[in-house]
């Protein structure tokens, strides 16, 4: 199995530019450290929920977009292996002001448990952070390999899931307070790669009036999940 670090993240509007092009510029460092892909999304279609979205994940601000990202790599050793070895890169530290809040930015390590495969180009991308009962972990497998197949079929490109391996505790905000996590649960993060929002749209409209998406029914929390829709604005694969 593969591994995936997964944020979310608040940054002002006005710093799409400035957080783009530190993103293009600390993806070397990642790659030579052995990550596989480095892709960064600006939120396109994110949701207010009544206890949790992804605003009130990151406590977000007036006037804060969210960014929606991720680390692909071959496995946890190698990620920290490079943890380890970026702490020293005189690369890794910033000429300035950091242009994003990484007091309430969150992040956590997941074990890479379905990739549908696909790795190229997308325009659009629905992510997802969720709670899981940590006996349900095979059943949360099998359901989302099944769920990959029809959304494949309705026009998604690519769907992706890790189960958390390495989700800290955070100061302000975590994983675990975003999707409220009690304990015997476990964070679960993904997405869903679409040619754009257009077919993301069309395909969503499919998958409603499919009765096979009530045959299995998620075995995450729903009431509790967050998810939005987002843009990729950086992709170390483009």
């Amino acid at each position: 199995m593969g591994y995936l670090q997964g944020f979310v993240i608040p940054v002002k509007a006005g710093n799409k530019e400035a957080y783009r092009a530190m993103a293009a510029q600390a993806a070397p460092v990642f790659l030579e450290g052995g990550a596989t892909r480095i892709v960064e999304c600006w939120e396109a279609d994110v949701p207010e929920g009544k206890r949790t979205d992804m605003r009130k994940a990151v406590k977000a601000q007036d006037g804060e977009a969210i960014v929606f990202s991720w680390i692909l790599w071959p496995d946890k050793a190698t990620c920290d292996a490079a943890a380890e070895k970026m702490m020293s890169d005189e690369r890794m530290k910033p000429d300035g002001p950091l242009p994003f809040e990484g007091d309430r930015m969150i992040y956590a390590g997941f074990e890479t448990v379905l990739d549908s495969g696909g790795d190229g180009p997308f325009g659009f991308v629905d992510g997802i952070v969720a709670s899981v009962a940590n006996g349900q972990r095979d059943v949360f497998i099998e359901h989302a390999r099944d769920s990959a197949a029809l959304f494949r079929e309705k026009g998604a490109l690519r769907l992706v899931d890790g189960w958390g391996a390495d989700v800290p505790d955070g100061k302000l905000t975590d994983f675990k307070g975003a999707v409220q996590a009690a304990d015997g649960e476990t964070v679960i993060f993904g997405w869903i790669e679409w040619p754009d929002k257009a077919a993301r749209d069309a395909g969503w409209g499919a998958l409603m009036s499919d009765p096979r998406m009530m045959e299995s029914p998620p075995v995450w929390n729903g009431s509790l999940a967050i998810f939005g829709g987002f843009a990729p604005i950086f992709d170390s694969a483009s």
